[in-house]
């Protein structure tokens, strides 16, 4: 699977499945890709960035519902088996760290994949680890 997103501000004149919540960080015009790749022994997501804030580091992780014009509306980060700590052997972690031209990546490894309609976005949060302030959200047809 893979999906392309042009952020853009909740509300915008042209609807986006990426939207941004903070366009100091995540500006509108900014790109995402998400790819998902599974095999017998693998699960892989990985993620390409162009457009952003150079220098930086950021965190990614899967949520469980897709984005709305509210932050909060995707949900919490999706969990291959449901707790009550964030970590990243249990969940999707993409941190990653911008270069000078404000592009990133990242990818990340599991030997489970997610269950059928628990997994429907991907946010961008302002610091890398377990959570932060939410400032983007990609609608991703992710499979199960």
């Amino acid at each position: 699977m893979r999906a392309d997103g042009v952020f853009s501000p909740p509300g915008s004149f042209v609807p986006s499945d990426a939207l941004t919540y903070d366009t100091a960080l995540v500006p509108a015009a900014a790109r995402i890709e998400i790819t998902q790749y599974a095999d017998r022994t693998s699960h892989r997501v990985g993620t390409r960035l162009r457009g952003l804030v150079p220098n930086r580091a950021y965190g990614m992780h899967v949520h469980t519902s897709p984005c709305a014009a509210d932050p909060a509306s995707a949900g919490p980060h999706y969990q291959h088996r449901v707790s009550a700590t964030a970590d990243p052997v249990n969940e999707v972690w993409l941190d990653f760290r911008t270069d000078r031209n404000g592009n990133g990546e990242a990818e990340a490894r599991h030997e489970w994949g997610f269950r059928d309609g628990g997994a429907r976005s991907v946010i961008v949060h302002d610091a890398q680890g377990g959570a932060g302030k939410r400032v983007a959200c990609f609608t991703v047809p992710f499979s199960s």
